[in-house]
């Protein structure tokens, strides 16, 4: 009986040490992202979700720009200025949102030197050679991969891997549709699957990492700066929490080993992310659904 209620003691207490899954979050395209809902802006946008990381007590946010949008959405301008005061970071995310992939390596390296002139002065004294790959796309050759690791080196950046995605951009698309439409019926079904689909990813990827290592790793989150994930932003950090996640910054995330090559390009490039290594190694799994909702026909 003693053995038994040792054995069982042994058990909860190994259960309530082990280590609770850590999120950098990260945003792309600001200062602006996707078709803008009626009856909102992009100051709004940025102000309701800076207020949901601040609610949170989130660590230092970095936002990857995209300097363009300053050109062809002039009433977004204050957002940059805004993330900076709240203590949030910036990062590269080219000035055009050129993907390496469809452009010459000379026309993508310029074009991330162009933005460089819009982070820069908002980022004095603090670290803006984080690179976010548009699309997530390193080239669609080894050749051009490498150069352009190289180029990064060359020029001091590290780069903002992305270890955890549930393709939030998917629901700003279609968000604007539904509010034009005044379909509640629809948007309290995106927004339960959009809560769905960030805590079936939270498993997906735990699953991934723990078959690679035994362990997570740090994940590094994507998301948008959209209207809904300003919408859901409150709810899903909740989430988060209530699954026992601990949020860290980009930074620490990546001091861990698996992100070796992202913070020095000049080590040899590996797989990018976790279902890269998956099949680097060889392990059979089963990829995550994409496709949860109709997204291409909903309020149309």
């Amino acid at each position: 009986m003693r053995l038994m209620l040792f054995a069982g003691l042994f058990c909860a207490l190994t259960a309530t040490a082990a280590p609770a899954q850590q999120i950098a979050l990260t945003f792309d395209d600001l200062p602006s992202h996707s078709p803008l809902p009626a009856n909102t802006t992009r100051v709004k946008i940025a102000r309701d979700i800076i207020a949901a990381l601040t609610a949170a007590h989130t660590p230092p946010v970095y936002g990857f720009v995209n300097g363009l949008r300053l050109e062809d959405d002039p009433p977004s301008a204050p957002v940059l200025k805004m993330w900076r005061d709240a203590g949030f970071l910036l990062g590269n995310h080219t000035y055009s949102h050129y993907s390496l992939s469809h452009r010459t390596l000379d026309a993508w390296t310029a074009d991330t030197v162009k933005n460089e002139a819009v982070i820069a002065p908002l980022m004095a004294g603090q670290d803006w050679h984080w690179l976010r790959f548009p699309y997530l796309e390193e080239g669609e050759t080894l050749q051009k991969h490498v150069a352009a690791r190289a180029w990064l080196a060359q020029h001091g950046y590290k780069v903002a891997s992305v270890t955890m995605s549930f393709d939030d951009y998917l629901w700003n698309d279609v968000y604007p549709r539904c509010v034009a439409r005044h379909d509640e019926k629809s948007i309290l079904r995106l927004e339960t699957a959009f809560l769905s689909a960030a805590q079936t990813s939270l498993t997906y990827f735990h699953n991934l990492s723990t078959q690679l290592y035994g362990r997570d790793i740090p994940y590094v989150l994507l998301m948008h700066l959209g209207a809904f994930d300003a919408r859901m932003l409150p709810r899903l950090l909740a989430m988060y929490q209530s699954k026992g996640v601990t949020f860290v910054s980009l930074d620490d995330a990546e001091k861990d080993p698996f992100y070796a090559a992202d913070i020095d390009p000049r080590l040899p490039a590996g797989p990018v992310d976790l279902d890269q290594q998956m099949i680097a190694k060889g392990v059979s799994y089963v990829e995550r659904n994409e496709n949860v909702l109709p997204f291409d026909t909903m309020c149309k």
